[in-house]
């Protein structure tokens, strides 16, 4: 019995040991790599801000929800922050590297920033650009965010307009042979050119076409279609010696 336990207090021992070393060998990793934050302040919309000159601002500013609907979020949600009541936030934890910070908000767009943190801890931001990567635009680090435009979900509503009456097609045509009919004579004061209009002969519709019903039928049937009599020779030497 006392080999035995004292096996069993020597195989403890040394499971303690082989865990306080790996603990040990762990926290000292964790003190190799230097972890940072990322800082910074996102502004309200201009909407929010004109509340300052009104009064009751206090009360409608605190049933506000403008920072409870915002986040941010670095690299696509890897890590994940909330703003405070004056619109700032810290977020802690992010080792070295390049990361992309978004501001999240349903109502209103914000510009993303890429922040860069090299080794030896110094910040750079700048502006992203994913059509011109190379291209640096230098922004003031802690970030300063302030929003764009609004978002616009749903398109407004044309109203009417009497110039959209006036040029639709129906209109125009209209309107347009009452124009010609009654400005082209007026415009028009040179006799010779009246004269010339006047004397102007529009070409006579031939009487032997066949008519459109008869063509149609015709069509149909396979049949041609009946001709016209033609008046005889014999009528015409009658009148003339008469």
């Amino acid at each position: 019995m006392t080999l035995k336990m004292i096996l069993i207090f020597g195989l403890l021992f040394i499971l303690i040991n082989m865990i306080k070393t790996e603990t040990v060998i762990q926290d000292e990793i964790v003190e190799e790599i230097n972890l940072y934050t990322i800082e910074g302040k996102v502004y309200p919309p201009d909407n929010y801000a004109a509340l300052n000159y009104n009064d009751n601002a206090e009360t409608i500013r605190r049933g506000s929800k403008w920072q409870i609907d915002t986040s941010i979020s670095i690299n696509g949600g890897e890590y994940k922050g909330f703003l405070r009541e004056d619109g700032s936030f810290i977020i802690s934890g992010i080792p070295s590297g390049s990361y992309v910070v978004e501001i999240d908000n349903a109502d209103y767009f914000y510009e993303a920033v890429r922040v860069e943190i090299n080794p030896k801890g110094k910040f750079r931001a700048r502006k992203v650009n994913y059509i011109q990567p190379s291209q640096v635009i230098q922004v003031p680090y802690p970030l300063k965010l302030k929003p764009l435009t609004k978002y616009q979900y749903f398109q407004t509503r044309e109203q009417w307009k009497i110039t959209d009456f006036l040029f639709s097609p129906m209109v125009l045509m209209m309107i347009l042979p009452l124009f010609l009919l009654l400005v082209l004579p007026k415009m028009i004061n040179d006799p010779e050119t009246k004269k010339e209009l006047e004397s102007i002969s529009f070409p006579k519709i031939n009487n032997d076409m066949p008519e459109i019903s008869e063509m149609i039928t015709s069509f149909f049937t396979g049949a041609k279609p009946p001709e016209k009599p033609k008046p005889s020779t014999s009528n015409k030497q009658n009148k003339k010696r008469n």
